[in-house]
């Protein structure tokens, strides 16, 4: 029985209900079984400082994962893989009977061209992009959009993904929720602190 996994990538500095709102529409749209959130334990993309120690980001995400079609992993780390198309080739490899979908933010397309070979991800997966307010403009000028256009499928096929040949790309818009980490951590920096010390990355299932 072949599974349909989304996969969603990030710093959860810290999770928020706004990855679990966009996740559980994300899941709705394509049809997954699931989605992983892949706790980065360092983006190469993002400043080390006003980042919080990787096992309380997980520890925020797995929280945040509570009670839905949503694990929490730490993989990364543990396969000591910094960058995501090395990430996406070893999940691949390692789960032949899970059909993997990319999921990322307008925000990151918008940048996704000076990701480290981000057209192999391109043929690695196909790529769900979730618009967001204030990127979205940016995103669809992007020089990674330039090479992905011709790749573009409809948003009324998006559960069809599993029949796609790559480079594939479909646009989703979901109505936004105003959760930023941004926002969160400024009102409190030390968020991470709070019980910080009994967090534990041990979790059998991830």
């Amino acid at each position: 029985m072949i599974r349909r996994v989304g996969l969603l990538g990030g710093s959860f500095n810290p999770a928020h209900r706004g990855h679990r709102h966009v996740t559980l529409a994300a899941i709705r749209a394509l049809d997954l079984d699931e989605a992983w959130w892949l706790v980065s334990p360092g983006n190469p993309l993002k400043p080390r400082r006003g980042m919080a120690p990787f096992a309380a980001r997980v520890a925020s995400a797995r929280r945040m994962a509570r009670r839905a079609p949503i694990r929490a992993s730490a993989i990364e780390q543990r396969l000591h893989t910094r960058y995501t198309v090395d990430t996406l080739r070893v999940l691949q490899r390692r789960f032949p009977k899970i059909r993997f979908i990319w999921i990322m933010g307008a925000d990151n397309l918008a940048q996704f061209h000076v990701w480290k070979d981000w057209r192999t991800i391109a043929r690695t997966m196909p790529i769900a992009v979730i618009a967001r307010p204030g990127y979205d403009g940016r995103a669809l000028a992007a020089p990674a959009m330039g090479w992905l256009r011709r790749f573009r499928r409809p948003a009324r096929q998006a559960s069809d993904w599993t029949e796609w040949s790559v480079p594939a790309l479909v646009l989703l818009r979901f109505r936004p929720d105003p959760t930023s980490a941004t926002q969160l951590r400024a009102a409190d920096p030390g968020w991470y602190k709070h019980g910080a010390e009994s967090l534990s990355l041990a979790h059998p299932a991830n």
